[in-house]
């Protein structure tokens, strides 16, 4: 099936007519695929097909997805009948006890309050500097080595990888190494067993390194969490291991290719690009607007309704499943004028990057961090760049959990 097969309407599909399969395919790579612009405007929420044949709702409104992501009937258990899968890869986890993002309240919030504030934004303020420093070593690297350059490899994806490793305690020496076993666990084509190999050989690193951190404690989150543990009782060792697994994956692919499309979406845009270059003090602002335009969360939250809930006139059923799609709610014109448009100068953070609710990602202030330093460092060193091979040449990661490139040639 495609997008351009009509769509199930309120409670039910209409006759002779099929759910679309999802997720679909882009268009142009830089916007959601055109079947969540086409749903969007029918019905808050619709009905979509699944890879196992499941038919979970997908909301694509800004104002019904801010409301499933803060309605407690939503849950976020995968171990609940119902959840929603959108890839076979992503059954994979499905035998392993989760991480705090896959629980609801009370447990949820025990475990998500053990490093709340690790990232609270006073405490991510006081790494700006160190941010700074690398964002100018890893610009003073690239342009030694002259043009040409991969933006992602020189540049987006050491950052954040630099930054969570020292803040987690993890040696970047390892880098390859989690890396590699990060890019599998996000494949959503990659064979289930693939899958399982590449988190079982990740956890198993970071045991022994929490291990490690438990017998000899240091000035890290890791080391602060075993304490925390050792005093309060509030987090197991395998506890521990899955957050750090969660930290260390989030904490640098999602800011990684959120850092090389916000580049490549403004080389698009070039008048957008002059007014940063012109004023990098607009930065903070652009970087919001760029969030909204490309949402690296691309298939959407997974929930499970635990009871009957109305959204706009549509019933969603207990044990049914729902994805809310936050690249259509970031382009829904009700909430943003001229959603399509890329406006460096559009006020707020009214986008749902982030998500919404109690599951809101914890990490957010360090990433607009990083997204700022890396930006301003960027149009304040290299305001002459350009993108290295045409636009019909570069690869973009959407077959992954989080949407991106694969590489960006660049030359200044």
């Amino acid at each position: 099936m495609t997008h351009t097969d009509a769509v199930h309407s309120h409670n039910g599909p209409s006759a002779g007519h099929a759910d679309p399969a999802f997720p679909a395919r882009r268009g142009c790579p830089m916007d959601p695929p055109a079947l969540l612009g086409e749903l969007r405007e029918q019905a808050p929420a619709s009905r979509v097909t699944l890879w196992d044949g499941s038919r979970p709702w997908l909301v694509t409104r800004h104002a019904e997805a801010r409301q499933v992501l803060r309605d407690e009937r939503f849950s976020a258990d995968s171990g609940r009948d119902g959840f929603p899968f959108v890839s076979p890869a992503a059954t994979a986890l499905r035998d392993s006890p989760p991480s705090f993002i896959r629980m609801d309240p009370p447990e949820h919030d025990r475990q998500r309050r053990m490093v709340t504030q690790e990232f609270m934004i006073k405490r991510v303020a006081r790494l700006g500097p160190r941010v700074e420093r690398i964002v100018d070593g890893l610009l003073d690297d690239m342009v030694a080595a002259g043009p040409p350059a991969d933006l992602v490899d020189a540049f987006a994806l050491p950052l954040p990888s630099l930054v969570i490793c020292e803040l987690l305690g993890v040696p970047y020496a390892d880098h390859g190494f989690f890396q590699d076993r990060s890019r599998v666990l996000l494949n959503q084509l990659a064979p289930v067993e693939q899958v399982r190999t590449a988190r079982d050989e990740l956890s198993g690193y970071l045991r022994e390194l929490v291990e490690e951190k438990a017998a000899r404690p240091r000035d890290d989150l890791l080391s602060r969490l075993l304490t925390a543990r050792t005093e309060r009782d509030e987090l197991t060792v395998d506890d521990t291991v899955r957050m750090a697994l969660l930290l260390l994956i989030a904490g640098h692919e999602t800011t990684a290719n959120m850092t090389a499309l916000s580049v490549l979406d403004l080389l698009q845009h070039p008048r957008q690009w002059e007014l940063l270059c012109a004023d990098p003090g607009r930065v903070a602002g652009a970087v919001e607007e760029l969030l909204r335009h490309q949402t690296i969360v691309h298939t959407g939250l997974p929930r499970v309704a635990l009871a009957d809930v109305e959204i706009g006139d549509i019933t969603v059923r207990a044990g049914e499943g729902v994805l809310v799609s936050l690249a259509a709610a970031n382009r829904d014109e009700r909430a943003f004028p001229e959603p399509d448009l890329l406006d460096v100068g559009r006020p707020g953070r009214r986008h749902l990057a982030f998500g919404f609710g109690v599951h809101q990602c914890l990490g957010q202030p360090l990433a607009r961090l990083e997204l700022q330093v890396a930006l301003t460092g960027i149009v304040r060193r290299l305001p002459g760049l350009r993108i290295g091979v045409p636009a019909g040449e570069l690869a973009f990661r959407d077959t992954m959990a989080i949407f991106g490139l694969f590489r960006l040639p660049v030359v200044w």
